[in-house]
């Protein structure tokens, strides 16, 4: 529906363009006219049903990953365990006929007794053994943590995806919204779920600010700066809370930072009535109308 917007704005300049000689920029009354003639909604809830039909398929799709990775583990670890006990079985038999050959030697030599060889040799290969067992159990454990790390993450990303399918209706309910209380309800829930938003914060402020709440929208712009210096509509915004209070220089400053983020706000201020009481001002008219012929339009 977007496209149908521009294209009808599209379609506006054009015609003026043929009118007169002179380019023309789309003013908010241009877009109010685009709105009223939209045919059809912006918005149709079968974009969000299709989105959370594909997270519970992605949910299933990791459960039966996780399951699978559980019957290969455990099967992993029983062969580890018959291959374990059958080479502890062999090594004890190996060990016995070393027991019966070096036996035989030493009783031919006279080195030592049967009852001492069989007593230190039982001893060896019950040291031997008990070596085996420990290096085995070392390896089980092993297995262990990487299964319940990887079952972690799993658990860990079911969350996400789960919080991040909440936040994404949130944000459509804060879109379709035309009261400013309920955007703002909207804009907390997000921030309960991600503290650090700073998209929520920033757009919070610009809802704030339309109800004449400027000393609100400079906390929440600063805080959202705090997490990203380089965001350029908590500047924009915290601009026009600035001007709103009127202190101009600071407003103008600030302006300046989010132009030149995105040249987009030159634009947005130059019609934003924030603004208003500045449009008189030296400064704001060379930082938003630095074009003499734009500027020369806006003074006719």
């Amino acid at each position: 529906m977007l496209l149908q917007i521009f294209a009808s704005l599209s379609h506006a300049q054009s015609d003026e363009s043929a009118a007169a000689p002179e380019r023309q920029d789309v003013t908010s009354e241009d877009v109010a006219a685009a709105l009223s003639d939209l045919e059809e909604p912006m918005y149709t809830p079968f974009i969000e049903l299709y989105l959370l039909e594909e997270s519970k398929a992605l949910r299933k799709e990791m459960q039966n990953t996780r399951a699978e990775l559980i019957e290969k583990v455990v099967d992993k670890e029983l062969s580890v365990a018959d291959k374990t006990m059958a080479y502890a079985t062999d090594t004890v038999t190996y060990f016995f006929y070393l027991i019966a050959g070096a036996t035989s030697v030493l009783v031919v030599f006279g080195w030592n007794s049967i009852r001492d060889m069989r007593n230190q040799l039982t001893s060896l290969a019950e040291k031997r053994v008990n070596e085996l067992v420990v290096e085995y159990e070392s390896r089980l454990k092993s297995i262990e943590e990487q299964l319940q790390q990887k079952s972690d993450i799993i658990h860990q990303n079911q969350a996400e995806i789960e919080r991040t399918n909440e936040v994404h209706s949130l944000w459509l309910k804060a879109s379709q919204e035309t009261s400013q209380q309920n955007k703002i309800a909207a804009y907390d829930q997000i921030l309960d779920l991600r503290p650090d938003d700073v998209e929520a914060l920033s757009y919070k402020a610009d809802a704030v600010l339309e109800m004449q709440e400027p000393l609100w929208a400079i906390s929440l712009c600063l805080r959202a700066l705090k997490l990203a210096p380089d965001n350029g509509h908590a500047h924009y915004q915290l601009a026009c809370a600035y001007a709103e209070i009127g202190r101009w220089e600071d407003a103008i400053a600030t302006l300046q930072k989010a132009i030149d983020i995105s040249e987009a706000y030159r634009d947005d201020a130059s019609v934003d009535m924030s603004f208003e009481h500045l449009r008189e001002h030296e400064n704001f008219r060379a930082l938003v109308f630095n074009d003499q012929d734009e500027l020369d339009d806006r003074d006719a």
